[in-house]
């Protein structure tokens, strides 16, 4: 993976723990509020050249889409979402990259709606291998 231009010309971005997230699909660890992402909910990761998106469905969630970047272990990323009821929303997130010992990923997020009032924090990870990561 390359550094982004900003990152290297600081000279501060530390090596990263974890590598790409590219072809990797996360679930959350928790349970939601309704209109929101839920254990049901799988996320499907890209990332290139310092650059990150991916999409999401499940649950509440019909589409969902979100784009950012990666500086070391930091994503910063907006989303937006279409529900199952038909109402929309977006927002910002920054997250925070950790290797877990099996080798898995996992994301600790720090999120707000920009579309709307509140914001909150969650975890999404990489199922245990062997598991099925589809949501049915």
């Amino acid at each position: 993976m390359s550094t982004p231009p900003t990152a290297r010309a600081s000279g501060t971005t530390p090596e990263p723990a974890v590598g790409s997230l590219d072809g990797r699909t996360l679930v959350p660890v928790a349970a939601r509020a309704a209109g929101q992402v839920g254990t049901d909910t799988r996320f499907h990761y890209h990332e290139r050249d310092g650059r990150v998106w991916a999409r999401y469905e499940g649950g509440d969630i019909v589409h969902g889409h979100l784009v950012g970047t990666r500086s070391g272990d930091r994503l910063d990323f907006r989303y937006v979402q279409l529900c199952v009821d038909g109402t929309t929303a977006s927002g910002h997130c920054v997250g925070r990259l950790e290797a877990l010992p099996d080798g898995r990923v996992r994301i600790h997020e720090t999120w707000r709606w920009e579309s709307g009032p509140g914001s909150g924090s969650s975890v999404v990870e990489e199922p245990p291998r062997g598991t099925n990561p589809v949501a049915s």
